[in-house]
């Protein structure tokens, strides 16, 4: 046995619950919805897990059921945890779910307000779980694995399109064997539970997950970490009462089979790096935004709604002819708020819209726990960059998490880019971005790539 194989990891993991109080939004479906929560279907999270090696170096990561964070709140959580612990900055990894039926602590034009007050209480709380988790460490022997999962998820962007189904599962038990933490990473947006009740609080599909495992296995505290679901939804047999909770229960039983065929993780050390990647963007030209904001006008103003499906609603959701739906079914209050976007955002970026810089700086992390592998976005990655990035690292055990340490917005691929989609097109209007070109997403492909081998001895790009 090497001696490798003899040291055991140091291992805590902890949970705050983050559910809003009255009055905050729920986001991430529509445009001025206002959308407050009127009941909680069940609690929604900040669940941290701290994994140490015997030379006292350490990496977190804490898993939030909200929908985006900025930035800035990421970092507020990196220096309240660091403050109290023995964590370094760029060890800490923070997740967003990317539930529907959460609040959002990303900015978004129109597709729910963010809570000054909640966003502090859930920074202090998130910070908490780490503190604790990195306190109550105990020594503990951590097994990883992986299974497919395939005809759950589908490419929304494209027929018969590539998704990224793998099941990546990380588990720490204590040396006595006693299931203590379970981290889950899958790829799939979690929006099932929004058509059964689109004003209850809910972690969606991700909770179904975790309470289902930690069923399973009395004892440990469970967690998901979301991955590269920009282009990728559950199955639409799912979307519906009957049958919403099947999302979460055939995940559960991939992971239990990945548990089954599991190895351990030699304590070979920890390692982390954080990478800022500048990725090419391209300006806006004055004639798109003027179509834009001059159409929106006309139908605020007029309440014209004759071929709205063909003007600006045509890439302002994913499935335009939907959107109404979210508005009772009525179209005029759907084109009115896809047009009170339009002015807006046409007012803001008309007075600045060709001095904005054509790079977009973005944050590329990994962590590496003996030779399992974590490397991180802050973007809704599409599958074919995931799939990239797999293709390039040549070591199995890697989790792709999206949704990481700020709200980039879709990272999207050179298809989806050419055919000025509302992932490639819009939502960079609704960040207040620039979009992302042809190149963007192989570059990000190569910074993650780059970040992984920083982290890995003998790999260093």
């Amino acid at each position: 046995m090497k001696e490798s194989d003899k040291r055991s990891w140091k291992v805590g993991i902890a949970r705050r619950v983050i559910t809003p109080p009255p009055g905050v939004e729920l986001a991430g479906l529509g445009y001025f919805l206002e959308r407050t929560w009127q009941t909680i279907h069940d609690d929604i999270n900040a669940t941290a897990l701290v994994v140490s090696d015997d030379h006292g170096k350490s990496v977190a990561i804490v898993a939030l059921d909200v929908l985006y964070m900025d930035s800035e709140y990421v970092e507020a959580i990196r220096e309240k945890a660091a403050a109290g612990t023995d964590l370094q900055h760029d060890a800490i990894c923070v997740n967003c779910s990317h539930s529907h039926n959460a609040p959002t602590m990303g900015f978004f034009d129109g597709a729910g307000e963010i809570d000054p007050d909640y966003v502090q209480s859930t920074v202090e709380r998130a910070a908490e779980a780490i503190i604790e988790a990195w306190k109550n460490r105990k020594a503990a022997v951590i097994t990883t694995g992986s299974q497919h999962l395939p005809n759950v998820t589908y490419n929304r962007t494209r027929d018969n399109g590539p998704v990224d189904d793998r099941v990546s599962v990380l588990r720490a038990d204590t040396l006595d064997g006693k299931p203590l933490a379970i981290m889950v990473n899958f790829h799939a947006h979690p929006t099932v539970f929004w058509q059964v009740d689109a004003r209850a609080v809910s972690r969606d599909a991700p909770g179904q997950i975790v309470d289902l495992l930690e069923k399973e296995f009395p004892g440990a505290t469970a967690m998901y970490v979301q991955g590269t679901c920009g282009d990728v939804n559950f199955n639409l047999e799912y979307w519906t009462p009957e049958h919403h909770l099947e999302a979460g229960q055939v995940v559960f039983d991939a992971v239990k089979a990945a548990l089954k065929k599991s190895r351990v993780v030699a304590n070979t050390g920890i390692g982390f790096t954080v990478r800022k990647g500048l990725l090419p963007a391209r300006r806006w030209k004055k004639e798109e935004i003027l179509a834009m904001y001059e159409e929106g006008k006309h139908r605020l103003t007029t309440g014209d709604t004759s071929g709205w499906l063909q003007g600006i609603a045509s890439t302002m959701v994913g499935i335009p002819h939907r959107l109404p739906e979210r508005y009772g079914g009525s179209v005029e209050k759907a084109v009115q708020a896809v047009s009170r976007f339009a002015v807006r955002w046409g007012e803001d970026v008309l007075p600045k819209y060709d001095k904005m810089p054509e790079t977009r700086t973005v944050e590329f992390q990994a962590l590496r726990i003996g030779d399992a592998w974590i490397v991180t976005n802050p973007a809704e990655f599409f599958s074919t960059l995931a799939l990239e990035i797999r293709k390039r690292w040549l070591h199995d055990d890697l989790f792709i998490l999206g949704y990481s340490n700020g709200s980039t917005s879709y990272l999207p691929d050179a298809f989806e880019v050419d055919r000025n989609s509302y992932a490639s097109l819009h939502v960079p209007k609704a960040v207040r971005q620039l979009p992302f070109t042809r190149e963007s997403g192989m570059a990000a492909v190569a910074e993650s790539v780059a970040a992984l081998k920083d982290v890995t001895p003998g790999e260093r790009s």
